[in-house]
């Protein structure tokens, strides 16, 4: 027995070894309930940060995906828009457009098929290129500007401002190339 006013009861006979056991029981009980207690609590509580830190890498995954979403929602929009203008407003071709007009788009040389008037446009910068559905259709100048706001890589244009600044240098610029030259 470690607490010396147990003995003295004891000794005294106010109490006897059984209530002493007893006691003894009740507070290793009380002490070990309060042991499991504080480790329970310890425990919900790292539960509880784990489930909120959870949650807040869920919030985040879905607030990205969320805006992926977004993201691609409007890409969409744009490309329909762009459609819509390109099939609303495309210079109409048929069998008289037999000269094959070559373009690079890309890195790659393309071939669209015009007639001698659309060619001659197409040089000045009165007309534009664009790309719709894997081929490529006139447009006039107005549109392809359009199409060149919302996306740069659906439309060629060809701007006679640049070839006019490049003919300053050029020491060929007095010789005329012939019209029926094409690459």
């Amino acid at each position: 027995m470690n607490n010396p006013f147990q003995e003295q009861f004891l000794k005294a006979g106010l109490v006897n070894k059984q209530q002493v056991q007893k006691a003894n029981q009740k507070k290793k009980k009380s002490s070990s309930n309060q042991q499991q207690r504080s480790k329970k609590a310890a425990a919900d509580e790292q539960a509880r940060l784990k489930a909120r830190k959870a949650e807040q890498a869920k919030t985040e995954r879905d607030r990205a995906l969320n805006k992926h979403k977004q993201e691609q929602a409007q890409k969409k929009a744009i490309s329909i828009e762009i459609n819509n203008l390109i099939s609303d407003n495309l210079l109409k071709r048929d069998e008289k457009c037999d000269i094959a007009y070559n373009f690079e788009h890309r890195n790659k040389v393309n071939r669209i098929y015009v007639n001698a008037d659309m060619k001659s446009q197409v040089v000045q910068g009165k007309l534009g290129i664009a790309r719709i559905e894997g081929r490529y259709e006139l447009v006039p100048l107005s549109i392809a500007q359009k199409i060149q706001q919302r996306n740069e890589k659906r439309v060629i244009l060809f701007e006679t401002e640049q070839s006019q600044e490049s003919s300053e240098n050029d020491p060929y610029a007095d010789y005329q190339i012939p019209d029926d030259l094409t690459w």
